[in-house]
């Protein structure tokens, strides 16, 4: 990790499609220093997409800031939440670009949390078979999503179905734009921070376990190292595998049942994607204790999430068999057989295939309701 003015770097080493990650505060006021290192210059048209939520803080001064530098500069805002990764949205932003005149030359910016970035991502991924595009991330849960080019929108059965590898030419992170989040996206992004503890370090574990209280504050002197040591487990894991062929699946702990539980929610925002992590987490830490691969995983799982207000216990009316269903349509399944993300112990996660679906649908029902 270099270190340049007040910013961190860390680089995504994958040959030709290498990519820098700018860490710190008032990264954003040096967006156009940053697109002129990666060769994007001010002959290139930026198109930036944003949400609802982030557009009245953001989007004017940076903006004026690209078009200060030189950059002719176009947007689209979407409505908040999962509703806006749809192939509806998608061909509405497509057709917003057209209209601005993009070409093959031009670049798409995300400026948002991790909606935001999947979205831009997989429309510059499809957009003339393939534009450069910028990851701007403006939430905590985003330093997992923004991270290693998965793009995708969802379908009615089933979360980020439709979807490509396609990595960034550079990802911004601003650090000052995280404290305009409410309390409730700050626990959400802690819980992808957590993730990258329990999937590849005990050692974070243990100190994310001593900083809770700091944390949840966004504490400036703790922040930093939380977000280092987690984009530098999804980084290690990243430049190994791509494409997700081997153990890129572990960064999926808990996301199978999350997911589950998003596309039964209805993406409706009655629980977030950070919110349904937390659960799955607990839910395969339950799993992998019944399936006897690992003791006493579950509880230590548990207790770090809560501190970090998060749930651990799945909201009330949702159906076994119907998440079962849903599982079993999930991208890491194979014939329909259901396969997990499962820990052997904290620090260390592997990948199970052909869980018996008894012992699933017995994790979910202790899980269903009652206290966390």
């Amino acid at each position: 990790m270099e270190q340049t003015h007040t910013f961190k770097r860390l680089g995504v080493d994958l040959g030709v499609r290498s990519y820098p990650i700018w860490i710190g505060e008032g990264v954003l006021q040096s967006l156009p220093s940053l697109l002129a290192q990666q060769g994007i210059g001010a002959d290139r048209c930026l198109f930036i997409i944003t949400d609802e939520h982030v557009a009245p803080l953001y989007l004017e001064s940076l903006t004026n800031s690209l078009q200060a530098a030189g950059y002719p500069v176009s947007h689209a805002i979407v409505k908040p939440g999962e509703q806006a990764k749809s192939l509806t949205v998608f061909e509405g932003i497509v057709t917003q670009a057209l209209e601005a005149g993009l070409d093959r030359k031009s670049v798409f910016v995300a400026l948002g949390g991790g909606v935001v970035g999947d979205l831009c991502g997989y429309v510059a991924a499809a957009y003339m078979r393939g534009v450069d595009f910028v990851q701007v991330p403006t939430t905590l849960l985003a330093h997992d999503s923004s991270v290693g080019g998965k793009v995708a929108v969802n379908h009615p059965l089933g979360k980020n179905i439709i979807g490509a590898f396609h990595q960034p030419k550079l990802v911004a992170y601003d650090t000052s734009l995280l404290q305009t989040l409410p309390p409730r996206e700050i626990s959400a992004g802690y819980a992808e921070v957590v993730k990258h503890g329990l999937i590849w370090d005990e050692s974070f574990v243990a100190w994310l376990e001593k900083n809770v209280e700091q944390l949840t504050r966004l504490d400036s002197h703790v922040l930093p190292e939380a977000l280092y040591r987690a984009i530098g487990v999804k980084i290690a894991v990243v430049s190994q595998d791509e494409r997700e062929n081997g153990i890129r699946a572990i960064l999926n702990l808990g996301h199978t049942f999350a997911h589950a539980i998003e596309s039964l929610a209805g993406y409706s925002g009655g629980i977030n994607h950070g919110e349904a992590v937390s659960i799955g987490m607990v839910a395969a830490a339950r799993l992998a204790e019944k399936l006897q691969l690992a003791n006493h995983v579950s509880e230590r799982t548990s207790n770090l999430l809560k501190r970090f207000n998060l749930p651990t216990v799945l909201p009330n009316g949702l159906d076994a068999d119907e998440m079962i269903k849903v599982m079993r349509r999930d991208k890491k399944g194979e014939g329909g057989k259901l396969v997990f993300v499962l820990p052997r112990e904290v620090g260390r996660v592997e990948v199970v295939k052909d869980v018996p679906e008894a012992q699933v649908r017995e994790v979910l029902e202790q899980m269903t309701g009652g206290e966390q």
